[in-house]
């Protein structure tokens, strides 16, 4: 099944949900961090909660989701756009932490402390940026505190990600549910009892469902309106001017260190993890730019 969200509003216009299989992306992302077991899960979970948030951008919206805490992952990283581009990225890809026989501690990987910060381009001057302490590090509580205490709507999140014994992404989603304005939070609290009851997320995956069949199991007796469906894919920004950009911004003391090495200065991209090289003359450039005659 091709990664994929489906996103609807029950016929009355009081609950909205989007539901998602992140498979494909998940296992991509965590291939190319490097992560260990408990660092997949961690991962695999920020970056299926970003999908799903991703469903309420429009045109060319982007979000930002990143989890800082005191445990060994240190920071988690998670970015998408309204048409389900998504890319994400760990500090320390390796927890150290083994599965227990409760699964895994995704808490103690992530930290009991700290922060989610939410970040959201909108089109507008500056971008919207919002920040909770960790509420659990569970990373969908901590995604449904923020979205109810900070943005005023009340949500549940569901996310799941299932690892075979050789490390390798099987199965991921997940689930968003919001009530809207005229809805009424008491229907969250009876959909999040639903939830409980159900198997969890990747049960349902790895059993042949879809977004669909998790929305329909979810609302059984609750008529729905028309769904939209969005593809999901793994798809990183960054590009050779970026990265110049991003050197430029550095400072002239810091780009004549560079320029002075005998060797090209290299620099890796946190989320594809592609590598750019440039020379000398072109840190050089940076620091004297096409047109400035200011002698040394």
């Amino acid at each position: 099944m091709k990664d994929h969200l489906v996103r609807v509003a029950t016929k009355d216009g009081t609950l909205r949900a989007t539901a998602a299989v992140t498979t494909e992306l998940v296992d991509a992302i965590c291939r190319r961090q490097g992560t260990d077991p408990t660092a997949s899960v961690a991962l695999g979970r920020l970056v299926t909660g970003a999908a799903l948030m991703g469903s309420l951008l429009k045109g060319d919206q982007r979000l930002a989701l990143m989890v800082e805490g005191n445990g060994p992952l240190q920071k988690l990283h998670a970015e998408t756009d309204a048409q389900g581009r998504v890319r994400g990225s760990v500090k320390v890809p390796v927890s150290g932490i083994a599965p227990g026989e409760k699964g895994f501690d995704v808490p103690a990987a992530v930290g009991r402390a700290g922060f989610l910060h939410v970040i959201k381009d909108l089109g507008l001057k500056e971008p919207y940026r919002g920040m909770v302490q960790l509420y659990s590090s569970e990373i969908a509580e901590d995604l449904a505190y923020y979205l109810t205490s900070s943005e005023q709507v009340p949500s549940t999140v569901a996310l799941g990600v299932y690892l075979e014994n050789d490390g390798r992404v099987s199965a991921a989603g997940g689930l968003l549910v919001q009530a809207l304005p005229e809805g009424q939070e008491a229907l969250i609290s009876v959909l999040e009892k639903r939830l409980i009851d159900l198997p969890p997320v990747t049960t349902l995956l790895r059993d042949g469902k879809g977004p669909v069949q998790l929305l329909e199991a979810l609302f059984s007796g609750i008529p729905l309106g028309r769904s939209e469906e969005t593809p999901l894919v793994f798809r990183c920004t960054c590009s050779r001017s970026q990265v110049l950009a991003m050197l430029k911004s550095l400072g002239k003391e810091e780009l004549q260190e560079m320029a002075a090495k005998d060797e090209d200065t290299g620099v890796i991209c946190e989320f594809c993890k592609e590598h750019y090289s440039f020379s000398q003359d072109e840190i050089k450039a940076l620091i004297t730019p096409v047109g400035n005659t200011e002698t040394p």
